[in-house]
């Protein structure tokens, strides 16, 4: 008898999809911390005036090129760029929020407004860099812009306003530290980047490739370089402080002033500039050290967590009318590790009872009395696709609820429902009539 051949059977292997790199899902477990930082910032920014806006993720790659900078990190390598159907429209995603709310402002009317405009944001933005902790491709910002007043009490409200809201998310005044500078205006900058080049020409051989080119297009960007060799020969940099002038000068002294008064401790950095194109006088940057690691004895550089300045030529150069302004961007995932390095208790609402249904009958009536709980603001978990009274009950152990509600075809019948006590064991037969106000009545008494 012929022997058949054996049946050969390919495997087909399939692809396993992963998010892209540098970019991250949000799960669950984490979307907690994200809200808690929102609704603490509301908290806030609604006592101080501001109101939330939010612009597309998209926009014209034009409107960074001309608002950011075009030899920016940001401008240069950063951006997602996006062709569109449109003949030669370019468009990017989202690397900043400052340059879209300042279109929002000047194509909504906003001039018209009450001046001056409080708004902020919080939204995902897009930078691709080199993923580190902390920072990813795609993170979210906390953004806050005042548009409308050119008053260094405006510099010292925002700055006020940052350290609370960093307080508010359990950063301790003891591990945070501010460094500040002005760079100037226009008019007194001018100077002060010939003074600049003429100091770094100087030290060109010491320079990376990127720095020499910096040199030639956006000087004040040597000051932010990372290359070991800016960093050192930026401490005998010249100071943009001993250039500015008079308008420039007495703006930051009154600001000094203000943090004065209001206990802020600050760090005069001349060397801070912030790398976007359209920071003038006043910029600041908030890091923190982590206090656990110190009393690990391990050395840690700070870490940024906010950072902005005042932009008064942004609206001009945009298209609007001469308009000063300032803002100031938190990194939210550095905020969201920071919370969970300190164990910090996010207040989830949690279900406060439990409803168990057995039986099609008791399914139907189980829809209406979980719309009834609902319009009186009684939070009440189900497993409706279950129908076993063990699964349900093993469910609402879970959640650790107070009281279970049970009910079968029986009780429907006879519109009685079965109350348990989780904690005690201790079941009782309740009128399902009113099973709402008895549940809630229950529940304010713990």
């Amino acid at each position: 008898m012929a022997r058949k051949k054996d049946t050969i059977v390919k495997k087909t292997h399939f692809k396993s999809f992963q998010s892209p790199r540098g970019m991250k899902d949000i799960l669950p477990v984490n979307y907690g911390y994200y809200d808690f930082i929102l609704h603490q910032a509301q908290k806030i920014l609604s006592f101080y005036g501001f109101q939330r806006i939010e612009t597309p993720i998209l926009e014209k790659a034009e409107l960074y090129q001309k608002g950011v900078g075009a030899h920016t990190d940001i401008v240069e390598r950063e951006m997602y760029i996006l062709k569109t159907k449109e003949k030669g429209e370019l468009l990017a995603l989202r690397p900043e929020y400052t340059a879209g709310v300042v279109r929002a402002y000047i194509e909504n009317g906003m001039t018209n407004w009450k001046q001056p405009v409080k708004l902020y944001s919080f939204g995902p933005i897009f930078r691709h860099e080199k993923p580190q902790q902390g920072r990813y491709r795609q993170f979210y910002q906390l953004n806050i812009e005042d548009i409308g007043s050119q008053d260094a009490l405006t510099d010292a409200e925002i700055i006020l306003i940052t350290k609370e809201l960093l307080k508010s998310w359990g950063f301790k005044s003891s591990s945070l530290s501010l460094r500040l500078n002005s760079i100037g205006c226009p008019t007194c900058r001018k100077e002060y980047l010939k003074i600049l080049k003429r100091y770094y020409r100087h030290h060109s051989s010491e320079l990376s490739a990127l720095d020499k080119k910096r040199l030639l297009t956006n000087p004040l960007r040597i000051l932010d370089s990372k290359d070991a060799s800016a960093q050192a020969l930026k401490e005998d940099a010249p100071s943009i402080l001993d250039y500015l002038c008079s308008d420039c000068k007495n703006h930051f002294k009154k600001l000094l002033e203000l943090l004065d008064v209001l206990n802020i401790s600050y760090t005069l950095d001349k060397t801070l500039v912030r790398g976007l194109d359209y920071y003038s006088r006043t910029v600041f940057e908030f890091s923190f050290h982590d206090d656990a690691d110190e009393t690990k004895n391990k050395k840690t550089e700070p870490l940024a967590v906010a950072g902005g300045g005042r932009y008064d030529y942004l609206v001009e150069r945009l298209g609007g009318t001469s308009t000063p302004a300032i803002g100031v961007a938190f990194g939210v995932e550095r905020i969201v590790d920071h919370l969970k390095k300190i164990d910090k208790d996010i207040k989830i609402s949690l279900p406060e009872a439990f409803l168990v249904q057995i039986g099609d009958t008791a399914q139907k009536r189980a829809l209406s009395l979980l719309e009834e709980f609902r319009k009186k603001g009684v939070k009440i978990a189900e497993s409706l696709g279950k129908s076993s009274l063990r699964a349900q009950l093993k469910d609402a152990d879970r959640l650790k609820v107070r009281y279970t509600l049970i009910l079968g075809q029986k009780e429907v019948l006879d519109g009685m429902i079965i109350l348990r006590d989780m904690k005690s064991g201790i079941q009782e037969l309740l009128p399902l009539t009113n099973i709402v106000e008895l549940i809630k009545k229950r529940l304010s008494k713990l």
